[in-house]
């Protein structure tokens, strides 16, 4: 009986101890992070190279650096005073597109795609192009150039465009529906 109560003693006092915490077997820094950062900065300055030197080949046109990290050149511009309108959040748009390298080589030719009917930050179209339709005018054709992570960065289309691809895209803007009209017209 002696040896029941000191072996239930035991077991009491050894249940009454604290939890410790459980520290990680491996413990990671942050230069996964920091050798990412470098590797996307490198391929960024490479692709601004790329960019740089396809706008000096193509000396005809006047190309225009964007906040957003793209450059653009125009094609044709709307000068006049009456159409002054581009497109905002909501808005429907009709544009035609060609996609191809810096260097010219098609890789989407005028007509092959459809054209597109885009409601303004509200469906899917890679970035660049989203944010560079904004600044057109009904009519307006330009070109722009864009680094990969504007375009279809790592993951490319899965089809023709593949990895890290800097691309030039020509867009037509054919019309554009304001919001309202939209609202006017249900």
């Amino acid at each position: 009986m002696n040896k029941c109560l000191i072996f239930i003693a035991i077991l009491a006092l050894g249940a009454c101890k604290s939890p410790e915490a459980r520290y990680p077997v491996t413990q990671k820094s942050g230069s996964h992070f920091s050798e990412s950062i470098a590797k996307n900065q490198e391929l960024l300055e490479k692709e601004i190279t790329l960019i740089k030197t396809a706008i000096q080949r193509d000396s005809t046109r006047e190309y225009h650096s964007s906040q957003d990290g793209f450059w653009y050149a125009y094609h044709k511009k709307i000068e006049d005073s009456i159409n002054t309108t581009t497109p905002e959040f909501g808005d429907i748009v009709e544009f035609d597109y060609s996609i191809s390298t810096l260097n010219d080589e098609v890789i989407y030719a005028e007509g092959e795609k459809a054209t597109r009917t885009y409601a303004i930050d509200q469906e899917k179209l890679f970035s660049g192009l989203r944010q560079g339709i904004k600044l057109m005018k009904q009519g307006e054709t330009v070109t722009f150039l864009f680094p990969s992570y504007k375009a279809f960065g790592y993951y490319g289309d899965k089809n023709k465009i593949g990895t890290n691809w800097p691309l030039k895209t020509k867009v037509t803007l054919n019309n554009i529906t304001e919001k309202e009209e939209i609202q006017n017209q249900q």
